[in-house]
């Protein structure tokens, strides 16, 4: 009754607010939810506005929680929005329409003279992308009344975050029952290469280049270094790929991922593996060296190109989070230690998504979101992590859920296998797009799917299928008789099915 009383006093002494400047009624605005934050602390105070902090707010409204996202980019979605996930994919279609125009369409009897590509309207196109979702973000958490703060937020103890506005103002202090770290990851740094986001540049550089590189290195064969490779390449770069390890893909399925790197070689990618990076510098004349070396310390050597690209991986990101100061742990990788309920070793403080263990997945982070929410909500929220995808959105894609080969064999669980090429499905070969195969990993005893792996055009959504098998511990048998729409491409997964258990009918 005393706040309210001496609030209704503060408005009463001030002037009419259409007598007011807009900056006066935007710090009178501030000032008043500062005062009703201290009288009513937020249910939750999510720090970080990516694909788990969004989501684990907007998750919270519609729960009629009070809860507020603090967001120091000024837009919402993250890295995966603004300067990841959805980008790329913008450009990785943009560059196949491209590609297929000038080079693809011969087996289907058309052609076309003179293709160019205007990569200004290309990058408009990207943009104009994701200004419309992270917008549409901002109108969901109008819907569901998510109180939304542009500032890097710092936690200064169980149940206090500080809010330290964009545009310099004086910080405010939010009061919280519940804490959620969710600010997610940036790019790993290399030792010895200088990055400079112009000439030697991440993934967030490498989708803003102006012009289209005649030579362009990758550093890192994983999911972020094929992609942007890909996009390059089909522009017209030629691409070499330095990876450290004996095979792209990182923890991929061997079998799946000595496949692409054929599929990729044939594109005009090429590959120097078990190689790696010293040191870099930028030359005078325009574009960068690279002092290289195998992995044995051998075979040393230069590489010149107009752009390098480093995509080594991501590291979590807690800088100005104030965790040390408040005793949160912190493990040696830089991730927030959790246990199986996503809570830190201080009470009220969890944590999720890019900045804790488990794969790096804007999915990933989303699942842990609604989680977390629930879990604050007194529900049964969780997360399978046995069935969480992943996908490399090249040309052809890949997607995999469950254990490779590899996993299985370390672990000594017994297993069938079977596998389905594209080559004998109907529908890819009308589509003249036959590079890949459906290859399923099932317990030997029980015949319930562990793994699923797939190549092709469309592996992103054929996957969808396999998690939600796995989510529900069917069988390879279950796959395998249950009807696929004929001529499809998900037909390959009924017969992969169909090859664990007994035999495909069409290979």
């Amino acid at each position: 009754m005393l706040i309210f009383h001496s609030l209704r006093l503060a408005r009463s002494s001030m002037p009419a607010r259409s007598q007011l400047p807009r900056s006066a009624l935007t710090a009178l605005a501030t000032r008043t939810r500062g005062l009703a934050s201290a009288a009513e602390p937020y249910d939750v105070v999510i720090v970080g506005g990516g694909p788990g902090g969004y989501p684990a707010a907007i998750k919270a409204g519609q729960m009629g929680m009070k809860v507020a996202c603090i967001e120091k980019r000024g837009r919402l979605g993250g890295t995966c929005l603004n300067v990841g996930c959805i980008p790329s994919k913008a450009l990785l279609h943009s560059s196949h329409l491209y590609e297929e125009a000038a080079h693809g369409w011969g087996p289907h009897g058309i052609s076309a003279d003179n293709v160019k590509i205007d990569l200004a309207k290309l990058m408009s196109h990207k943009d104009k992308t994701v200004t419309g979702l992270t917008g549409g973000i901002e109108g969901l958490f109008k819907k569901y009344k998510v109180d939304y703060f542009k500032g890097t937020g710092e936690i200064v103890g169980a149940g206090s975050v500080k809010c330290h506005p964009m545009d310099g103002g004086a910080a405010q202090t939010l009061t919280a029952k519940n804490i959620v770290i969710a600010t997610g990851s940036e790019p790993a740094k290399l030792n010895g290469v200088p990055v400079d986001e112009k000439t030697i540049v991440t993934s967030t550089g490498c989708l803003e280049l102006t012009s289209i590189p005649k030579t362009l290195v990758v550093v890192g064969g994983g999911v972020i270094g094929l992609e942007m490779g890909s996009v390059w390449r089909r522009l017209g770069a030629d691409v070499t790929v330095v990876e450290f390890l004996d095979g792209i893909g990182g923890p991929m399925d061997k079998e799946m991922a000595k496949t692409m790197e054929r599929i990729f070689k044939k594109q005009g990618m090429k590959f120097k593996l078990k190689t790696k990076v010293n040191s870099a510098e930028v030359l005078p004349g325009g574009g960068a060296r690279l002092h290289l070396d195998s992995v044995a310390g051998d075979k040393p050597e230069t590489l010149d190109a107009d752009i390098v690209l480093v995509s080594t991986g991501r590291v979590p990101n807690t800088v100005g989070l104030g965790l040390d100061k408040i005793g949160v742990k912190v493990n040696k990788r830089g991730q927030v230690e959790i246990d199986d309920h996503f809570a830190t070793n201080v009470p009220g403080i969890y944590a999720i998504g890019d900045v804790v263990r488990g794969p790096m997945l804007a999915h990933k982070a989303e699942e842990e979101g609604i989680a977390i929410i629930e879990q604050i909500a007194g529900k049964g929220g969780h997360v399978n992590y046995d069935t969480i995808p992943g996908v490399i959105y090249t040309h052809p894609e890949v997607a995999t859920v469950g254990k490779t080969e590899e996993e299985l064999i370390k672990a000594g669980i017994e297993y069938k296998k079977g596998t389905f090429p594209f080559m004998a499905n109907s529908r890819a070969r009308a589509n003249a797009d036959t590079d890949g195969l459906v290859k399923m990993l099932a317990c030997a005893k029980t015949d319930r799917v562990l793994g699923i792996h797939i190549i092709a055009s469309n592996a992103g959504e054929m996957i969808a299928e396999g998690v939600l098998a796995m989510e529900y511990g069917a069988s390879a048998e279950d796959i395998g008789r249950t009807c696929h729409a004929h001529p499809t491409m998900s037909e390959a997964f009924k017969e992969a099915a169909m090859a664990t258990y007994d035999k495909p009918i069409h290979f």
